[in-house]
């Protein structure tokens, strides 16, 4: 019996690789993906639960031999502990987004249904502008953004995805108490 032959679609892929707090470490890790000229759609770095271990979330359009190749390159890398991928069905991905909003005292009622609706949060309010947060998934932060639109988006930034294991599985391939 042969196996199937290797998806060849591509897709937007989640990588979190477990890597030693080490000054260089992220650039080796971008050089990395540049050298195989493959773009990183988003990429997050943050300390994790383990002390001088940083936790990074990288997203990718790769179909299953790419992403195959890029965490085979990532363990020769020597800082990197782990690398696993994570898949909607199987973990929780959030993004972060603040946008400040062109707003008008007379338009500020109606930015503030808005927001209210996504549930998302007014965190500054200047003369003419309103800084709004909102924390979900990208296809929730997108919706905001588009309905934002018509006010006059004045500055926009976002922390891309950040992913974490269900339940009681944990990124680095344990259970969570073993």
């Amino acid at each position: 019996m042969s196996l199937p032959p290797p998806d060849s679609t591509f897709s937007r892929r989640t990588l979190v690789v477990l890597m030693e707090d080490k000054p260089g470490v992220l650039s080796h890790v971008s050089n990395l993906f540049r050298r195989r000229n493959y773009n990183i759609e988003s990429l997050t770095v943050g300390h994790s639960e383990t002390q001088d271990i940083s936790r990074m979330t990288v997203v990718v359009h790769a179909n299953d031999a790419m992403l195959e190749q890029v965490a085979k390159q990532l363990y020769k890398l020597i800082n990197v502990t782990k690398v696993s991928e994570v898949n909607t069905d199987d973990a929780v991905m959030r993004e972060l987004a603040l946008i400040k909003v062109h707003a008008p005292s007379a338009q500020r009622a109606e930015i503030k249904q808005v927001v209210d609706i996504f549930r998302a949060q007014i965190i500054d309010v200047a003369l003419d502008s309103m800084v709004i947060e909102i924390t979900g998934d990208e296809s929730k932060v997108e919706s905001l953004i588009s309905i934002l639109k018509p006010f006059g988006i004045k500055e926009l930034t976002r922390t891309g995805r950040v992913a974490m294991m269900r339940g009681s599985l944990t990124a680095n391939g344990t259970r969570f108490g073993s």
